[in-house]
């Protein structure tokens, strides 16, 4: 029997340098015993060992929003509108509600059912930016259907939209790949080896991790790792502190590289500020046995439940008073780590794949009556 041909993708390198792509990754894995994808995506550097059945490059320059987007999403449309008539997809899976490649999607579909799919950075950018708002709602509008991760991202999407598209919206709950058990064992000390990784730029706040780091009682450590527009500064911000022999920078490594680094430290900060699709990277953390620390915005005390400990987004005083009380109490970090292992194994990637496999089959059903 032949399996129903999906086109998806992301206007980024087919690097593992952000959670979408990476996600997308683990998902489609789990979805080719029914569908057949093709996920397409800018050049990388070809040493992702990615599993993704098939791709494809695009040959479109990259444009943020601004004067060159709308030529930008031009462009896309053409090459995307080319391949819907080479590939003949039975169903489109458009990843985020804005980037450029999503709007090809959304433009060069045509009688094809189309799925959008969102993933946090869209709907920030869009409360935001009047062309990511623009776009957010001609994606959203083109939809058959519109996956989002959790009821918070939900709110913030029929918000957006006016509320025209609720009956559209489907939750599909994000998830990763587990390990057998946990890696971290907490250490009895007060000075604790704190660990941030991700994205480097505004929303991820990263600067409130530094700054919290000279407001704890302890001489504690903090290691950064990660890539992003804001590693100049923040950087200058550790040195202007005097904590550069307290904070070292790493560079963003493989997953399966930070995975085995999780085990040197004694907790996770996740220090978000606006908006998260799912939080990934503490999830991992978590599914390691790490406790994390997190910035309290709708949707991550679900999703990260009784192996976190919250505070005020954004307030780096809060942020060190909770670290305080890790270092002070190892019990509860002990605690914390058990709970945070425990927590971890709701978000099997196995039902994100069962929910995204179910509505892609709903759709198809709906489009094929």
């Amino acid at each position: 029997m032949t399996r129903p041909r999906i086109l998806t993708g992301i206007d980024l390198p087919l690097e593992p340098s952000c959670g979408s792509t990476i996600w997308c990754s683990d998902v489609y894995h789990r979805l080719a015993g029914d569908f057949r994808s093709t996920f397409l995506a800018l050049p990388g550097s070809g040493v992702w060992q990615h599993r993704f059945e098939e791709t494809t490059d695009l040959r479109a320059a990259k444009q943020p929003y601004g004067p060159d987007f709308p030529r930008y999403a031009e462009e896309l449309t053409d090459e995307v509108a080319r391949l819907v008539r080479d590939r003949r997809p039975d169903l489109i899976h458009a990843q985020h509600l804005g980037f450029g490649l999503a709007l090809a999607f959304a433009r060069a579909a045509g009688s094809t059912p189309l799925i959008s799919i969102a993933h946090g950075t869209d709907v920030i950018a869009a409360a935001e930016n009047d062309q990511a708002s623009e776009a957010l709602i001609e994606i959203v509008t083109a939809s058959t259907a519109v996956a989002v991760p959790n009821a918070p991202m939900a709110e913030r999407v029929n918000a957006l939209t006016g509320g025209r598209f609720a009956d559209r919206l489907v939750t599909v709950p994000w998830g990763l790949p587990l390990p057998d058990r946990p890696t971290v064992r907490p250490t009895e000390g007060r000075r604790l080896r704190l660990l941030h990784a991700g994205r480097l730029d505004a929303n991820k706040s990263t600067a409130t991790a530094i700054d919290a780091l000279a407001l704890t009682s302890e001489g504690h450590d903090l290691t950064v790792i990660g890539s992003g527009s804001e590693l100049l500064a923040l950087t200058s911000r550790a040195a202007d502190l005097g904590l550069t022999d307290r904070i070292r920078f790493e560079p963003f490594m493989p997953r399966e590289e930070l995975w085995r680094r999780f085990a040197d430290f004694d907790a996770f900060l996740f220090t978000t500020k606006q908006l998260e699709a799912f939080g990934l990277v503490a999830v991992e953390a978590q599914a390691h046995g790490l406790p994390v620390v997190y910035g309290d915005l709708p949707g991550l005390r679900h999703t990260l439940g009784a192996g976190a400990l919250a505070y005020q987004p954004g307030d780096a005083a809060a942020l060190a008073a909770c670290v305080d009380q890790l270092a002070e109490d190892p019990g509860l970090r002990r605690t914390l780590s058990i709970a945070a292992a425990v927590s971890a194994r709701r978000h099997d990637i196995r039902t994100t794949a069962a929910h995204l496999r179910n509505l892609s089959k709903s759709v198809l059903g709906v489009a094929r009556v």
